[in-house]
């Protein structure tokens, strides 16, 4: 290879690898060479493939990914999971003033930017978020303009469709989203077999290009990513391959970035530049084959030159070529040739393109304080100043390079500073769920500047604070001495000013009194000058609203939106909590209707997890929807949140001895009005006894490691990352619990290894589970199972026992060897 690091890394192993980053434990085993084959491979993650009963269960849905054969059968009309991962956010357009720009040197325009990022391993991208806080939230949207979902495995599946939690963040930051092909070299268990079915043609159609466009369409993103990395190609094939992009292309709207791997003639080689060897793949005459190309890394100033002169002579702009950047493993630290890419007061060479800038998550674990360091670092350079990049760093920062683009170009405009995720649940300035989440379908436009404060004395410090929120888990919190003007630049917008604009603020302060702080607005007739309007006094230490009339600027149009202290204070310290610009009064919504339990699952005798469906209000004027539940004090908790018509409640808990549950469904709408809610009603029923086996002792035949014990098993968890399983590599696997008496059983429960956030493809495949009486006894078998591939499994039994043991003969849908047993329930009384 003559990559310094490979772009199949990941993907390729993203069932080991990835795993370990994200839990911080070690996975057991790689991708298997073979990868099952494309036809006994699941089609999906998390639970039940299609056909084995997940429609009518509460299970995880998970992001789609597929081989080329299994993408053959897909139809949301039947996929369970479909209809949990469609995006509802359009995407928005962009504005970008160069006389805004923050970075002198920065350029609009020119470069720009795509990004890389693996969220998560190919086979467990939930859908709509998750109850964990700790998950990579992108900050700086305004300096990227494609982001790729980056994953697929031989393992798991080649082809991965974006969940909708990253599609509507991204375009609702005018940010495309395209999902990943990805045909790894043989020795990462690629087969050019699964290129020839990609492109196996039936008449003058092209069948896995036509779901490729279905795919897009239904679930609402943009284009594909190609990198096709398997040898044993021939020129015929190639030209395959550039048909069939032609084709998905004209049955659109569809877009395709093309890697550069495969050559026309067939052989992989990565070039390093636009060749002739490989300029068929981005245009072929007249012919638009590609939307643009990923240059791989090894790139130098004299090919990235004749790349621009042979892209101009194709007809094509060079800043459709993206320069690849690896920051996996060193983030900041990876050497770039910046000056062949972005010279010095000269035009941008070619675009960028970044793999795995989530290194700043990564690396930082669950210090979210490391992390948002570190992403300001990676984007804005060593001083958190996008206006300063001056580092005697060779990473300045893309802010140094790239002019910000902003989607703030239409009313109304609401931000509650809400970065997707958090410790808590505001609504309203209500704590309303106490529990953490991550769902970056509620991601608020991020400012465009951050941070740029402008002040004659000290410059206060602007942050996201999540200690504290009036919509969301977080809020803009400016604290520091206050010894002279402050001029905080927040959003460049394209707003126009009618007679009946307002702009409100929601303030919150530590004590009543002066908020010495003012909201600062500019017009495109004098974008830099700013207009300061007062917001006045709090009464008290809650939250406030001020609302300013904006009625003199009619006719105008707002350049930016920002904040201006004024006076003096040794210790200033004030947050807000949202601003809005609209029309009008607050518009309210219509409710929606016929909320519809569409299924299922007993998590334990007082927990389930539920997937719900609604019917969405006429008028279109929704930003989200909150699901509630009522409490028996007549109070409600939050359980979760969604811009689509379902949502899937991954905890809904019985509260003592309530024989319903009434849930709340409520529409947001885009000025953050609220509606009636829509109710439904989940009936417990009579208690079915406890889990007999939960922190009974546990022996095995043994482990993988020192962590992976049988006492995992039988925790009652498997929220604990990779090392919250019981895992065993020994030829004989099985694991034994003691009940401890003779005990009354109705069923066993098996969770696998997808239900605690690894690869479907190492859900067991094959087990028993054998019970006894006594110590003494032989042991006899109580359920069989074959071709298992559900990551939760549940057996009826109607028996007595006090030994109960899981003895696995296939740990896994491929040759990967090893058991991975997150939990064993035995239920009874």
């Amino acid at each position: 290879m003559r990559r310094r690091f490979p772009l199949l890394l990941s993907a390729a192993l993203t069932t080991a690898l990835i795993a370990a980053v994200f839990s911080g434990v070690p996975a057991h085993g790689t991708a298997p060479a073979d990868g099952g084959g494309p036809r006994s491979a699941p089609a999906h993650a998390g639970g039940p493939a299609p056909g084995t009963g997940a429609a009518a269960a509460g299970h995880q849905p998970y992001a789609s990914y597929w081989y080329p054969r299994t993408l053959l059968d897909w139809d949301p009309a039947t996929d369970p999971d479909a209809r949990f991962n469609r995006s509802r956010v359009p995407l928005r357009p962009r504005t970008s003033d160069p006389a805004l720009k923050a970075n002198a040197n920065a350029r609009a325009g020119e470069a720009r930017i795509a990004s890389l990022v693996s969220f998560g391993p190919t086979s467990a991208n939930p859908s709509q978020g998750s109850t964990s806080p700790n998950y990579y939230a992108p900050g700086y949207w305004q300096y990227v303009d494609t982001l790729v979902f980056w994953g697929g495995s031989a393992g798991e599946g080649l082809i991965l469709a974006p969940n909708p939690t990253v599609i509507d963040a991204a375009h609702r930051n005018g940010v495309k989203v395209y999902g990943t092909v990805f045909f790894p070299p043989a020795a990462y268990g690629g087969q050019i077999q699964w290129v020839r079915d990609f492109t196996q043609k039936s008449g003058t159609t092209y069948p896995v290009a036509d779901k490729l466009v279905e795919v897009a369409r239904y679930y609402g993103f943009d284009g594909w990513f190609i990198n096709q990395e398997t040898g044993g190609g021939d020129a015929a094939l190639a030209t395959e391959l550039r048909d069939t992009m032609r084709y998905a292309r004209s049955r659109g709207p569809v877009e395709f970035m093309w890697y550069d791997s495969m050559t026309e003639s067939g052989p992989i080689d990565w070039a390093n530049a636009l060749t002739s060897a490989n300029d068929a793949f981005l245009q072929e005459g007249t012919r638009r084959t590609s939307d643009s190309m990923f240059l791989n890394f090894g790139w130098s100033a004299s090919g990235l030159a004749s790349s621009r002169t042979l892209a101009r002579a194709l007809g094509r702009d060079e800043h459709e070529l993206y320069a690849g950047v690896d920051t996996e493993a060193d983030g900041y630290d990876s050497p770039v040739g910046w000056d062949s890419l972005f010279p010095n007061g000269a035009p941008h060479v070619a675009s960028l393109g970044l793999y795995r800038p989530e290194w700043t998550y990564n690396t930082s674990a669950t210090d979210r304080a490391g992390f948002h360091t570190k992403d300001s670092r990676y984007w804005v350079g060593a001083n958190a100043d996008p206006s300063n990049t001056a580092t005697t760093s060779a990473w300045k920062g893309l802010a140094h390079y790239i002019a910000e683009s902003s989607p703030v170009t239409s009313k109304p405009f609401v931000t509650s500073f809400n970065a997707g995720q958090g410790d808590f649940y505001h609504s309203a300035g209500t704590r309303v769920g106490s529990a953490g989440w991550n769902n970056l379908s509620l991601q608020d436009v991020p400012p465009t500047y951050r941070w740029l404060v402008g002040s004659g004395g000290t410059r206060l410090t602007p942050s996201i604070d999540f200690t504290d929120a009036y919509e969301g888990g977080s809020s803009l919190r400016l604290t520091g001495p206050l010894d002279s003007v402050n001029t905080i630049r927040l959003y460049q917008t394209k707003l126009p000013v009618a007679a009946d604009t307002r702009l409100s603020v929601t303030v919150r302060t530590p004590a009543a009194g002066p908020t010495r702080l003012g909201a600062a607005v500019s017009f495109t007739d004098a974008p830099t000058a700013f207009t300061t309007l007062d917001l006045g006094s709090t009464t008290g230490t809650g939250w406030e609203t001020k609302t300013l009339d904006l009625s003199a600027h009619a006719g105008r149009t707002i350049a930016q939106i920002g904040l201006r202290t004024s006076g003096t204070a040794p210790s200033y310290d004030i947050r807000v909590g949202q601003i809005r610009v609209y029309d009008g009064t607050v518009d309210g919504v219509s409710p929606p209707t016929a909320p519809t339990v569409l299924g299922s699952t007993d998590v334990s005798a007082t927990r389930r997890s539920l997937r719900l469906a609604w019917t969405a209000p006429a008028g279109g004027d929704v930003h989200h929807y909150e699901v509630f539940r009522r409490d028996p004090d007549g109070g409600r908790t939050f359980l979760g949140a969604t811009p689509n018509d379902a949502y899937f409640v991954q905890r809904l808990d019985r509260v003592g001895a309530e024989t319903t549950t009434t849930l709340d469904v409520e529409a947001v709408s885009t000025e953050y009005g609220r509606s009636a809610a829509s109710s439904t009603t989940v009936s417990w029923g009579a208690a079915t006894g406890s889990n007999l086996a939960l922190n009974r002792p546990a022996t095995a035949s043994g482990r993988c490691n020192a962590v992976e014990t049988p006492a995992k098993a039988v925790n009652g968890s498997v929220g604990g990352g990779n090392g919250d399983k019981w895992c065993a590599l020994t030829t004989d696997k099985h694991l034994e619990v003691d009940l401890g008496s003779v005990r009354n059983l109705t069923r066993f429960t098996v969770r696998h290894a997808g239900a605690g956030g690894e690869s479907a493809a190492w859900n067991t495949r094959d087990f028993t589970v054998q019970v006894r009486a006594a110590a003494t006894d032989a042991w006899t078998t109580a359920v069989t199972v074959t071709g298992n591939t559900a990551a939760v499994t549940d057996h009826p039994v109607g028996l007595a026992a006090r030994h109960v043991r899981l003895v696995v003969t296939r740990p896994a849908q491929t040759a990967d060897p090893a058991a991975r047993i997150y939990e064993f329930e035995a239920w009874g009384t």
